[in-house]
């Protein structure tokens, strides 16, 4: 399900510290990797204005970024195996419109780097999970550079009852199945308390009727997909609740649905941004 990764890279030591991430998502999957970088088309000097002609400047910049994208991590992803393209532009702007047009799979970027975990929404990544079609892999942030190696035993997979919440279920079931990983499912009954504990505790006698109702729709959810997830319902904060399962669970990946839309109903999909910000591990977002 998974056949086309789109790896954008800007030449820094958190994307080539990704290299062997990438790798391993695309052995898991058994997909092809296609190298992505934007470049500033109009970055020059007002020298370079004054002696040469506008379109000889713009052509010199794209050959050299051709170049410069052609010499990167060559041992990792041979030209051969693994296609590269130099764009132009606005990198989230282009990164997002050539994961849709050239119908990819997956996005992997990494988050360490720049402002993002400072001012998230200004990132590229952020913008990026904004308008991209496709899932987006992120890495967690972490002190060092080097992501945390990519594993196949715990995925955990956020479901918001939604109307997304069947495509989401069976994607994370597929892509579970495909890196041959053990799926839960979580849910989250919101706590209007953010002082409230967070509970865990699946074998209470007595539910409350929400929780009834939530663990019905995931039985019938499950049966639509063809999961057959661990599921596990809690109490608490949303994101709270999310990441210390994630923790507690100790999960390769958390996926979870995103949008670009605000609604009654997008409690879980509107922390999009605050959950792979503070997430202990990976997080699909689709």
């Amino acid at each position: 399900m998974m056949k086309t990764i789109l790896f954008p890279v800007d030449f820094s030591l958190s994307c080539a510290a990704m290299a062997g991430y990438v790798q391993r998502a695309a052995a898991i999957f058994r997909a092809k990797v296609t190298l992505v970088h934007v470049f500033d088309l109009s970055s020059h000097n007002g020298f370079e204005l004054y002696v040469r002609p506008l379109y000889e400047i713009a052509e010199e910049h794209r050959e050299l970024a051709r170049a410069k994208l052609d010499s990167f991590l060559q041992a990792e992803f041979p030209i051969a195996e693994s296609t590269r393209i130099p764009l132009s532009g606005d990198v989230a702007t282009e990164v997002a419109q050539f994961a849709r047009t050239g119908g990819f799979d997956l996005t992997i970027m990494p988050t360490h780097a720049g402002s993002f975990r400072r001012m998230l929404l200004g990132s590229t990544t952020a913008k990026v999970l904004n308008d991209a079609d496709c899932p987006v892999l992120t890495t967690q942030h972490a002190q060092d550079i080097v992501p945390r190696p990519m594993e196949h035993r715990e995925w955990l997979c956020a479901i918001d009852l939604d109307a997304n919440s069947e495509r989401l279920l069976r994607y994370a079931t597929r892509a579970a199945a495909a890196a041959r990983a053990r799926l839960s499912v979580i849910h989250v009954v919101p706590a209007g308390d953010r002082g409230l504990p967070i509970r865990l505790n699946l074998e209470e006698r007595v539910e409350s009727a929400e929780k009834r109702e939530a663990r019905r729709r995931i039985e019938e959810l499950q049966r639509t997909a063809g999961s057959k997830a661990l599921v596990r319902i809690v109490v608490g904060p949303v994101k709270e609740a999310l990441l210390e399962e994630a923790r507690r669970s100790d999960a390769d990946v958390l996926v979870i649905g995103r949008s670009a839309q605000s609604d009654a109903e997008g409690r879980m999909r509107d922390l999009t941004y605050a959950v792979v910000r503070d997430s202990p591990c990976p997080v699909a977002s689709v």
